[in-house]
């Protein structure tokens, strides 16, 4: 429990040991937080519960600061269930409670809760209001940030927006707003966050942005479900949101590749090595032992992505796949790739990364190579200058 403001608390749960999020699809190398908010004005207000098997330490956290009972509004800005987790034992303990939702959270919450027939339902839109008292909140519609249920509610006077999964990071910390902490974990995890969550979502993040900025609302925190607290300078997270959405990229290389008996191995590391002679930056990655999130983080920011795989029953190492398959999903713009590779018999793995990136909107800016079993002194050399044809491609405009 912190206060953050007069009769303004966040009462959420910190998890210091979670390590994989959204099932095991996103890992979470610094835990994370659920964050929940507590208003005491004339109304009583809660915004966004937690994970369902953190609902009895979330209880006991809040009747330290109210009678559950005395809850007018339950705010559930997103229902997925790592913020709709405790609804059903706080409307167990605050039965009169109105539950204030958008359009398809309303949805949302039925699908979830089947125990719902009692409960009270205000559905609100962008633009809509409740006075709670001394102050007023104001939702906005944030569909795809990222379900289709999500939005911000704005808190005025106090001139807070309670943004939910937007703005936030996987990052627990002891400390709970963005000048107490490590600026460069917090931004690591930022972009890691809206990397392997938004980016599919980007030109709706553009449109949602300029819609919020367009209201011109005061603006002295950003209070995410997930993570620190934006209390200075909170427009910054904004600006970085415009700058990542935007499909801006940095000038450097994300090489990855799975290797058998490691040849393919051999010829990443030679492509890294033409890389350098031309001044280009890169990371590299084994996918065989890698985290694939922290991998589309660096893809995410890469002009260029180099994929190498051996070949195997006429198709890719099982390895590589998964770091594939989310790359598809993503809707990546502006980046170029190409691909290489080893085999024994066929070798047709290069050809089927290149298909799967093309598909996958990148652009291929030059020839697969490929080596049978081995490559030798000649052929590596030829790696060499593959990544410097690459790398040059890298630097132009």
């Amino acid at each position: 429990m912190e206060k953050l403001r007069e009769n303004i608390y966040r009462v959420g749960t910190t998890d210091w040991e979670l390590r994989h999020f959204h099932g095991f699809e996103l890992s979470t190398h610094r835990g994370s937080t659920y964050n929940s908010y507590l208003i005491k004005d004339e109304k009583t207000v809660l915004l966004d519960t937690v994970w369902a098997p953190l609902t009895e330490r979330y209880i006991e956290n809040l009747q330290k600061l109210v009678d559950v009972s005395t809850i007018d509004y339950l705010i559930i800005n997103h229902a997925e269930p790592d913020h709709s987790g405790a609804i059903a034992k706080v409307m167990e303990l605050a039965p009169n409670a109105t539950i204030v939702v958008s359009p398809k959270g309303e949805e949302s919450v039925k699908r979830y809760f089947h125990n719902h027939q009692n409960w009270k339902f205000q559905v609100v839109k962008t633009g809509d209001k409740i006075n709670i008292g001394k102050n007023e909140l104001i939702f906005v519609e944030a569909p795809m940030l990222h379900w289709p249920d999500s939005m911000f509610t704005y808190l005025t006077g106090e001139n807070i927006l309670f943004s939910n999964d937007a703005f936030g990071q996987h990052y627990a910390t002891s400390e709970i707003y963005n000048d107490q902490v490590d600026q460069d974990e917090l931004y690591q995890e930022a972009l890691k966050y809206y990397a392997n969550i938004l980016t599919p979502f980007s030109k709706l993040v553009t449109k949602k942005l300029d819609e919020v900025v367009a209201l011109n609302l005061p603006l002295e925190m950003i209070a995410p479900a997930h993570g620190v607290i934006w209390r200075e300078n909170p427009g910054q997270i904004i600006e970085k949101y415009y700058e990542w959405a935007s499909g801006k990229t940095e000038k450097r290389v994300t090489i990855i590749y799975s290797s058998m008996w490691h040849s393919t191995q051999k010829m990443a590391v030679a492509i890294a090595q033409g890389l350098e002679e031309v001044g280009v930056s890169y990371k590299m990655f084994n996918m065989g032992n890698s985290d694939t999130n922290d991998v589309i983080t660096e893809i995410f920011k890469s002009k260029g992505l180099i994929a190498g795989c051996s070949t195997v029953n006429n198709g890719v190492l099982p390895s590589i796949m998964p770091i594939i398959e989310e790359i598809k999903g993503f809707k990546f713009a502006n980046k170029i790739a190409a691909t290489f590779g080893s085999y024994g018999w066929s070798g047709e793995s290069p050809k089927v990364l290149a298909k799967y990136l093309e598909d996958a909107k990148f652009k291929i800016v030059q020839d697969s190579i490929k080596y049978k079993y081995k490559p030798t002194e000649e052929d590596l050399k030829e790696c060499i200058e593959f990544g410097k044809q690459f790398g040059e491609k890298i630097k132009e405009d």
